[in-house]
């Protein structure tokens, strides 16, 4: 049992089974979460809960936020009642939420002038890798801060990447998240074209996955897309929303803005509660 006091804010898809690992690890864990139902599955599990951001610090010497979006994110740090409100010297806050690097930053500043540490160190993999602990953290923040949570990512994760400043591992969350997008997109028009050409889906998917383009994703995406059922391991709104925020940080390779146009239209289509696999829907139609 280690005597660190965990806080955890932020209880999605992701931050269940990454709260669940834990608390397996022997960590005291104490949650918040606005929808309070959401909490019932980690508290079973031997988590306690807060009523607030603000008791959540109070009763942790590091806390973890995994919430939606940079609103989200400076809400819960710097509202009337949140992380940072009170006496906070000496902790440790740790962002995993996918954010702006001039967020990221922002909370870092924040953080500083209440004499508390942060590092941003958002993900990636999905709902398999996080109940499985072998996400990769792509961190940024100051070394020692970042040697203080390596013991967590280790528990939840297979691989830490330290990127450098705070803000560097939002920075790599969008680089990664944009060829996700482009890779899912490739994979859907592939398909698409294959089938429009008399190439049934199962035989252009087998040519993909056992040649020199197939990937971890392109295989965990096959059943899916064989099935055409698209369950969110990672909502479609939420890519859309990292390329958006990629698009405000100055990417403007070629396909950039063509990918998340369509990624936009297919949530505004109704897809966006999706797998973001179900770009494949879109372009079918």
């Amino acid at each position: 049992m280690s005597n660190t006091k965990l806080g955890w804010a932020g209880l999605g898809n992701m931050g269940t089974p990454m709260v669940k690992n834990l608390l397996k690890a022997g960590y005291p864990v104490t949650v918040y979460n606005r929808t309070k139902e959401k909490a019932q599955e980690v508290i079973e599990a031997g988590a306690t809960s807060a009523d607030s951001p603000t008791e959540l610090s109070s009763v942790s010497d590091i806390v973890l936020v995994m919430v939606s979006d940079d609103n989200a994110v400076k809400e819960i740090f710097n509202s009337e009642n949140g992380l940072l409100h009170g006496d906070v010297a000496g902790k440790l806050f740790i962002n995993i939420s996918t954010i702006a690097p001039a967020t990221s930053q922002f909370i870092y500043e924040s953080c500083k002038t209440k004499g508390a540490e942060f590092v941003d160190a958002p993900v990636s993999g999905s709902v398999k890798p996080a109940q499985d602990g072998t996400l990769i953290f792509l961190a940024g923040g100051e070394p020692n801060d970042i040697e203080r949570a390596q013991p967590l990512f280790d528990v939840m994760g297979k691989l830490t990447v330290n990127n450098g400043a705070a803000g560097s591992g939002s920075a790599a969350k969008l680089a990664i998240n944009y060829f996700l997008a482009v890779t899912l997109q490739g994979l859907a028009e592939t398909v698409l074209f294959a089938k429009a050409n008399g190439i049934s889906t199962e035989n252009m998917l087998t040519i993909v996955n056992e040649g020199a383009v197939g990937s971890g994703i392109t295989k965990l995406k096959t059943a899916p897309i064989l099935k055409n059922e698209f369950p969110a391991a990672f909502a479609l709104k939420h890519i859309t929303k990292d390329l958006r925020l990629a698009t405000e940080q100055g990417i403007d390779s070629p396909l950039a803005g063509p990918v998340y146009q369509t990624y936009k239209a297919a949530m505004d289509s109704g897809l966006g509660e999706e797998d973001l696999m179900a770009i494949i829907k879109y372009l079918e139609k």
